[in-house]
């Protein structure tokens, strides 16, 4: 018999309790079950060890999209995973242009929020004693989709020279484990030479109109730096996960792929053709930065819900960094 999750829904992460949109969602098993409690140990998954939760940060172009749309997917993940799942909501680009184009809500202020949730779940949030999540010392893994893959590099790669108010809190940095990303986007002028509709679409509302030869370049996550101590001797590097899928229209694969080749670059300053014979043990970067494009085949976003190869592919994840905890 499956043993039943519970959920702890619209959770404020801001003194603005009352916005929906700044609030987030929890799926976990109690913790007596994780313990193997009354139900027995062997009926629900193996994971999490209290140690901390999960996070996914949904899509959607900025503009749209709910915490509760991916309420299926976060109870999958927590299933196969055993790890507790939260959702966040964020602050939207209206779909509605204004008068003043300068007042439509902007990058970063998406990040912003999300970036405020990540510190109050690391920093302030109590977790319920029912969860099993030892407060004390919490490991985070961020799962980001589409337009939050952007948001995770901005805020865990140093994007200061661009958005200063992205630099997360040495607690945050030291917390996070492992970031997986699907469908990313990640340089902006790319996206639209490929897709150039996608600036009356979405960007130049979400960012602002780049006329004039003006470009993106400064948002481009591609080209940001590890900030200053992600190296250290004292912190784990974060490994990360890219995956594309073969049947994205929406988002093409030399996103991920120029992004995944920037990581490699980043965590082992070597290019990334170069033979792996090449590289010492200390710079081998294949146990931090890893990719699957091949895998999966459902178009963008059918991927969450698809045959459940999504979540098989994060779940090895995260036991790959569970492992390591």
């Amino acid at each position: 018999m499956a043993v039943a999750q519970a959920r702890l829904l619209g959770i404020p992460y801001t003194a603005d309790s009352g916005n929906p949109q700044l609030q987030f969602d929890v799926y976990f098993y109690p913790q007596a079950l994780q313990r193997g409690g009354d139900a027995g140990a062997n009926e629900i998954p193996r994971g999490g060890k209290g140690l901390g939760f999960l996070v996914f940060v949904h899509g959607g172009a900025w503009r749209s999209e709910d915490k509760a749309d991916h309420a299926s997917l976060a109870r999958r993940l927590c299933e196969q995973t055993g790890w507790p799942v939260l959702v966040p909501n964020y602050r939207l680009t209206s779909t509605t242009r204004t008068a003043d184009p300068n007042a439509m809500f902007r990058h970063p202020g998406h990040t912003e929020d999300t970036l405020a949730f990540l510190e109050f779940i690391t920093n302030e949030w109590t977790p319920p004693i029912e969860a099993g999540i030892d407060a004390q010392s919490i490991s985070v893994v961020l799962i980001g989709h589409s337009c939050s893959a952007h948001m995770l590099c901005s805020i865990f790669l140093d994007s200061s020279a661009a958005t200063p108010t992205l630099t997360p809190s040495p607690q945050l940095a030291k917390a996070v484990k492992g970031i997986a990303m699907s469908e990313g986007i990640y340089d902006l002028d790319l996206l639209v030479q490929t897709f150039p509709k996608y600036s009356e679409w979405f960007i130049d509302d979400a960012f602002g109109a780049r006329g004039d030869g003006k470009d993106y370049a400064q948002y481009d996550v591609t080209r940001y730096q590890l900030r200053e101590g992600s190296t250290d001797s004292s912190t784990d590097p974060i490994s990360w996960l890219l995956l594309h899928s073969t049947g994205d229209t929406l988002i093409d694969t030399p996103q991920s792929q120029k992004m995944y080749d920037h990581l490699l670059k980043l965590y082992d300053r070597t290019p990334p053709d170069e033979p792996q014979s090449n590289r010492s043990d200390a710079q081998n970067v294949q146990t931090t930065v890893d990719r699957d494009f091949t895998t999966l085949t459902n178009e963008h976003d059918d991927i969450l819900r698809g045959d459940g190869s999504y979540v098989k592919l994060v779940g090895e994840f995260v036991a790959s960094v569970e492992a390591r905890l």
